[in-house]
């Protein structure tokens, strides 16, 4: 990269960082990417099945279901189809594999997560790629690591939803943009089309994942910012942009085809008139807020995601990326800083300002944080082993500086990712409170509904026949009820205008942490200052939801 300030049409950092064979031998680089990957999916995988089911990955677990009996359905269509065929792959196989292997047997909610926690494992290899491409082997390398152990991109590769997909074909797209630019602007006579054509199939496969094609102008508004550069060779023109476009529809189809049916189109309607939002606001801090996508402003406040990454970053990591933001505008960090730029602003545009939030919406931000953390951390370190050495020290500070640094940085996400292990969505850092404000930030997003499996087992063993269960989440309560053996339950929702009516002595209700809305609030406030909970179930050692059994008295303060 050039160190000029203007835009140039280099792309390798050529002042401020060592290059791949400085930095390293590939031998070293490929075995430490290996132990990251292993490590992050350890991490990932250990006690998958430790939280139950939320209401939303039930959706996925009835559309794979669909599949199976009737072939391609519009199932849960308002997503798209790739992670859905994936899950069916995985539920296949786990199936086989519980047939045949009697002492280890896996369960439903591991299958249904296991391909998200592959995705985002090697997700770390693309962040590493990516990094290598713009600002060298050392910052990538520890981005890579940043990534495989921070505890909520552990968390958010751990739900079987759809961001992860999202995420890791939209860095797969941008290794082969990142190679096809570099091998444009060389002199060795390779063609750069298979890297275009790479790219495009990518962008299919992310569109396949998750419905947000503004994704695709982070790259393509980081290619036009090179075409006023007289000097640049990395020019598509206007046949090979259309034929791009072509083969990511192409891909797209191929691996989502049920988009085809009238029934998908039908569900993608009801999706974006917001007919299919069942709450009707969203818990943030303690507060109620509105939670549709056009309260805009008057929804969930715009902060929102800045209080995400205050409270749910590792200390040392976010300080890197305190320190790493502002250099990001400086010109000597190299033209690499631009595309990050870019993936900032284009995911700030699509998020900050929708009045509905949810933190793993994050996640394909979530990289770029952690790149801009690393680069914070690499250049202090670099800038620390020079002021060491100017003041007496050895000049071989100068070299052992940065990856010391580095490495603290990184055993400070290791811990925190150890400590948050298996309800890693609940880290909250000291900045945050630490444990004992795990849960206050964003509990529908942090407890999940991972609780109610165990709520619901518990109810089934308590429950006389034909008991009554009220909870905001009904049918997922009907389907742990069902795994539990007990069919002669019924089961009401707490924000039915009805619910009132129906209740009576006996009735078992649900009060879990994150379903709280405007239409349940009130009930919920009486119903704790009436009466004591029968029983409370923990995630981890945090309580996250309580259960009420219906007396005379609870049920007159109610109503």
């Amino acid at each position: 990269m050039s160190a000029e300030p203007v835009i140039t049409a280099g792309l390798r950092p050529e002042l401020l960082f060592e290059s791949g064979v400085r930095a390293s031998s590939q031998t070293l680089l490929i075995g430490a990417l290996i132990i990251l990957v292993l490590s992050g999916f350890g991490l990932r995988s250990m006690g998958l099945s430790a939280e139950g089911l939320s209401d939303d990955e039930l959706n996925k677990l009835h559309a794979v279901a669909d599949y199976r009996a009737n072939g391609l359905t519009a199932a849960n269509s308002e997503h798209p189809m790739l992670m859905k065929a994936l899950q069916t792959v995985s539920i296949l196989a786990v199936e086989g594999w519980n047939r045949n292997i009697a002492g280890l047997q896996i369960s439903t909610e591991t299958a249904l997560r296991l391909p998200g926690v592959i995705l985002g494992s090697l997700t770390t290899i693309l962040i590493f790629l990516i990094v290598t491409e713009l600002f060298g082997n050392q910052v990538a390398l520890l981005a890579a690591a940043l990534w495989a152990f921070d505890p909520s991109a552990i968390g958010f590769n751990r739900i079987a939803k759809e961001d992860t997909f999202l995420l890791f074909f939209f860095l797969l797209a941008n290794v082969f943009w990142l190679r096809g630019q570099r091998v444009a602007e060389s002199k060795t006579g390779r063609r750069p089309e298979p890297y275009y054509w790479a790219t495009a199939a990518a962008y299919g496969a992310m569109m396949a994942s998750k419905y947000v094609p503004q994704l695709i102008a982070v790259s393509i508004t980081y290619y036009w910012m090179f075409q006023a550069v007289p000097e640049t060779r990395w020019r598509l023109g206007k046949k090979r942009i259309l034929k791009f476009l072509f083969i990511v529809g192409l891909v797209f189809l191929i691996l989502s085809p049920t988009i085809l049916l009238p029934d998908t189109w039908r569900q993608m309607g009801n999706f974006a008139s917001q007919k299919q939002v069942t709450h009707d606001g969203y818990e943030f801090m303690g507060t109620l807020y509105t939670h549709r996508l056009t309260d805009w402003l008057q929804g969930t406040p715009w902060y929102f995601y800045l209080v995400f990454i205050a409270v749910k970053l590792p200390l040392l990591t976010l300080a890197g990326f305190l320190i790493g933001l502002p250099l990001l505008f400086r010109r000597k960090v190299g033209d690499g800083r631009y595309f990050i730029l870019m993936w900032m602003f284009v995911w700030l545009m699509t998020f900050i300002f929708a009045g509905g939030k949810f933190t793993r919406y994050f996640t394909t931000a979530l990289p770029a944080v952690l790149i801009t953390a690393a680069l914070g951390v690499y250049l202090t370190g670099r800038w620390l082993g020079g002021r060491l050495a100017s003041f007496g020290g050895s000049q071989s500070l100068r070299y052992y500086a940065p990856p010391v640094l580095a490495l603290l940085v990184v055993i400070g996400s290791i811990t925190a990712g150890i400590l948050a292990s298996p309800h890693f969505r609940l880290y909250t850092n000291s900045i945050g409170g630490g444990g004992a404000r795990a849960g206050f930030y964003f509990p529908h997003d942090e407890f999940y509904d991972g609780a109610l499996r165990d709520v619901m087992f518990e109810i089934a063993r308590r429950a006389s026949p034909d008991s009554q269960v009220i909870s905001e989440t009904p049918r997922l309560a009907t389907h742990y009820a069902e795994v539990a053996g007990r069919w002669d339950l019924t089961f009401v929702s707490l924000s039915d205008p009805e619910t009132l009516e129906q209740l009576r002595s006996g009735d078992f209700v649900i009060i879990a942490r994150g379903r709280r809305y405007f239409s349940n609030d009130a009930l919920i406030s009486a119903l704790n200052q009436s009466s004591a909970p029968a029983f409370t179930v923990n995630q981890g050692s945090v309580p996250a939801a309580k259960v009420f059994i219906l007396d005379e008295a609870s049920l007159e303060a109610i109503r």
